[in-house]
């Protein structure tokens, strides 16, 4: 069985033996300072997450409110050094952040944005900062440190006010035209957003605070054509699970601007080592149908869920969620990847450019999820008894987006988004907050500078 599930990555890397490699990054290297960047982010962030039903549990601290609202401030430096000249070039990484509270209360605490004391209150300010070695030798890359990996087995998450980093070793690899490797090595993890602990611990997002030691991961992705794309991916976690993951992304373009796209991704999980969170054998894939027209876009995609457990995947210091889930119903609020899950969702994408507005943007989807059944869950493992017989759940999303095109503020994006999840009893209250109803409002402000 494992010979199979990394069969297609042997073939992508046969079939990039027969190309070209790229020139040297490393022969082209002007070196350590030269090929310097250092950017600056400004992110203001508002989030108001209104559960419907009182007396949920607000991040730890009963409270009678019925809903959570922050508002911060997060500016955030990344500085990426060149390489020094020479057969192996060596360089460093370094990135600070800065949050500040604009708006939280004791009752209301509790969104992800910033870190909560002990007394249920959030901290007015918080800064940290990290950084990373590196080596390169040809295309090849060797880091250490406080990194961003964004494998589809192991991704620390970028939805709150700062990205989550990892520490350990990756290497990245493109000797090969098309294709491009990505393996992995990492002990810790740092939140960044709700928890600032360096060395936080790899946690799960719905079977929650288990310390993970070690996570290890290999894959990579090859571009067989110009329109078609495979990645093939496998990761442990110590003591935990064993993961492979799948993605088969495939574009036909009809016109100048009419195009369709099918893009399916594939995780099969189960149970290794001291079996942390007991017996697992899930196996989950989504495939997604999108066809544009000029500046329209209509999306249709059906996931599944094959196991007694939900499709889980890494958390931050027990906070917030990682990004490691590539499927086509993870959205805003829920994954619909609770067991034996059936999900269909309906996605609508409008581009104003063509109407004389470059830059603004807008996005609606419906999803609907049913046949959720947990009861069929390792009763000594940690998802006994999370889910009912009989689940069902659904999300509407709705987004507006406006991109500044040039001038003085270019780059400059306004989001709006809003979210509205109903579930019935049976979906349980693990990453609910204890509710069956949820109404969510997100405004995002960024402002990217170069300034090296």
């Amino acid at each position: 069985m494992q010979v199979m599930k990394w069969s297609a990555l042997a073939l992508a890397v046969t079939a990039g033996t027969t190309q070209l490699a790229f020139a040297s990054a490393q022969d082209e290297s002007k070196g350590f300072i030269d090929d310097s960047n250092l950017t600056l982010l400004n992110k203001n962030y508002f989030l108001h997450r209104d559960f419907r039903n009182n007396g949920v549990n607000n991040g730890g601290n009963a409270t009678d409110q019925n809903y959570r609202q922050e508002w911060a401030h997060g500016i955030s430096a990344m500085y990426e050094s060149g390489f020094t000249q020479g057969s192996v070039g060596f360089g460093v990484d370094a990135h600070a952040m800065l949050g500040l509270k604009l708006d939280s209360g004791r009752g209301t605490a509790g969104t992800g944005l910033l870190p909560v004391g002990s007394d249920g209150r959030a901290q007015d300010d918080y800064s940290y900062a990290g950084g990373a070695v590196k080596a390169q030798i040809s295309n090849t890359q060797l880091k250490y440190g406080n990194l961003f990996p964004t494998a589809p087995v192991f991704a620390t998450g970028t939805a709150r006010l700062f990205p989550g980093s990892a520490e350990g070793f990756q290497l990245l690899s493109s000797e090969i035209e098309g294709l491009n490797i990505d393996a992995g090595h990492f002990t810790s993890i740092r939140d960044g957003s709700a928890s600032t602990n360096r060395h936080g611990i790899i946690s799960l997002g719905y079977a929650g605070a288990f310390d993970i030691q070690e996570v290890n991961y290999l894959g990579g992705s090859y571009a067989i054509s110009d329109n078609l794309s495979a990645s093939v991916y496998g990761a442990k976690l110590k003591d935990t699970w064993n993961q492979y993951y799948a993605n088969l992304n495939y574009n036909i373009p009809l016109s100048e601007n009419q195009a369709l796209n099918f893009d399916f991704n594939l995780y099969d999980t189960s149970e290794t080592g001291d079996e942390m969170l007991g017996k697992i054998d899930n196996t989950t894939w989504s495939l997604a149908a999108a066809y544009t027209l000029g500046a329209h876009k209509l999306t249709l995609s059906h996931q599944r869920v094959d196991g007694d457990t939900p499709m889980d995947y890494i958390s931050m210091d027990g906070a917030n969620f990682g990004d490691s889930i590539f499927l086509a119903n993870s959205v805003q609020y829920s994954d619909f990847n609770a067991p034996n899950e059936k999900s269909w969702q309906v996605r609508y994408d409008l581009d104003m450019t063509t109407f004389g507005v470059p830059g603004l943007s807008f996005m609606a989807r419906y999803l609907v999820g049913k046949d959720v059944d947990g009861t069929g869950a390792d009763v000594n493992g940690a998802y006994n008894q999370f889910y009912g017989a009989d689940g069902e759940e659904w999300e509407r999303d709705l987004e507006a987006k406006y991109v500044v095109q040039e001038g003085a503020a270019k780059d400059l994006s306004f989001r709006l988004r809003h979210a509205t999840w109903r579930s019935n009893n049976d979906m349980g209250g693990t990453y609910s907050g204890g509710s069956s109803a949820l109404d969510e409002i997100r405004l995002i402000t960024e402002y990217p500078l170069d300034i090296l």
